[in-house]
């Protein structure tokens, strides 16, 4: 007599396995989506197209093509190590940030409850609803906005932080899946940053409003946010030299960020914010682009900066050293 052995159930093994990566790609609140990122092309090139209109030179779709995925960037060990990172990224990111000691959601309800038990009810909580949603839409933006310009800022000024952000900055040519290219030191850092950010704000917000407090989403983000990602966040990972003029000290936009990239001392820990030019103005950190391309070089100086051990290992060595900041040159007054 014989007993059965359950077979290995490979359709179930591989939905766990794809599951990680469709989450990443079919949500439309997910910053990696399929339409963000099909956004993202059609905004690149209506910009080549335009660009080229402007100065009397049609565009054919190979050119298009071509422009729009140069072999100079794509095929190149840079961008084959932001693929390990994308990769890695995707099917770590969710233990990362269980992993994230802090919770946005924990601060949030944390600080109401302490402000309504040492303050009393909230002076607020009779505003109707239309107002809420904008005022929490707003405050939950910016405070999300500062929380990444303290984190970049502190990745840029602290020698042990720097040694692990100092693996974004390794890449020598810019494409979407350069966002990926960080260290997970690095994600957990952010994810904690962040929650203090965003829940701090939302705490206070809870216990002003009480009982009217209500922060909506749409498809799980922010709606300004969720706008940003649509349409201008994965191009700052790319080689589309677009300014924003004449908004460029309000937005920022892929050519900021490209400066932010340059290997120029000049542009050393210069536009730090993600979508909004907001807190690098307040703080001193904008330099915005000019509307003529620049010629800028990428990639911070670092030992073997495409290779595993470049990217995972090293980082955790520098740290422990005290290896030295990059220094910068100062800039003429904006």
């Amino acid at each position: 007599m014989s007993i059965a052995q359950p077979g290995f159930d490979f359709a179930a093994a591989g939905h766990r396995l794809a599951a990680p990566l469709l989450d990443t790609l079919l949500p439309l609140g997910s910053t990696f989506s399929l339409v963000s990122l099909t956004c993202a092309v059609l905004i690149a090139a209506g910009h080549v197209v335009s660009s080229r209109r402007a100065r009397g030179r049609r565009t054919s779709a190979r050119l298009l093509v071509r422009a729009l995925f140069p072999r100079r960037v794509w095929l190149t060990a840079s961008s084959r190590l932001d693929l390990v990172f994308f990769v890695f990224n995707v099917w770590c990111a969710g233990l990362l940030l269980g992993a994230a000691l802090l919770s946005g959601q924990a601060i949030t309800k944390a600080l109401s409850g302490w402000l309504a038990a040492s303050l009393g009810e909230g002076p607020l909580a009779a505003t109707p609803w239309a107002i809420v949603a904008v005022v929490g839409t707003l405050a939950g933006f910016l405070a999300y906005e500062l929380g990444y310009w303290v984190d970049h800022w502190l990745s840029h000024k602290v020698k042990f932080l720097w040694a692990f952000h100092k693996v974004h900055h390794t890449a020598e040519v810019l494409t979407p899946l350069t966002v990926y290219r960080v260290h997970p030191i690095e994600s957990l850092k952010f994810a904690n940053i962040a929650a203090l950010a965003t829940g701090g704000t939302g705490g206070v917000l809870a216990w002003a409003f009480g009982s009217a407090w209500h922060a909506p989403l749409i498809f799980g983000q922010n709606a300004i946010f969720l706008v940003f990602a649509m349409s201008v966040i994965h191009l700052q990972h790319s080689h589309a030299w677009m300014t924003f003029r004449p908004f460029g000290k309000w937005l920022l936009s892929p050519a900021h960020h490209q400066i932010h990239h340059s290997a120029d001392p000049a542009h050393f820990g210069k536009n730090l914010g993600s979508c909004l030019a907001v807190w690098d103005r307040l703080f001193g950190t904008l330099h915005v682009p000019d509307q003529r391309p620049a010629s800028l070089v990428f990639g911070a100086v670092a030992t073997d900066p495409h290779s595993l051990t470049g990217g995972f290992a090293t980082p955790f060595v520098e740290a422990f050293k005290g290896e030295p900041l990059p220094r910068p040159v100062p800039l003429p007054a904006e």
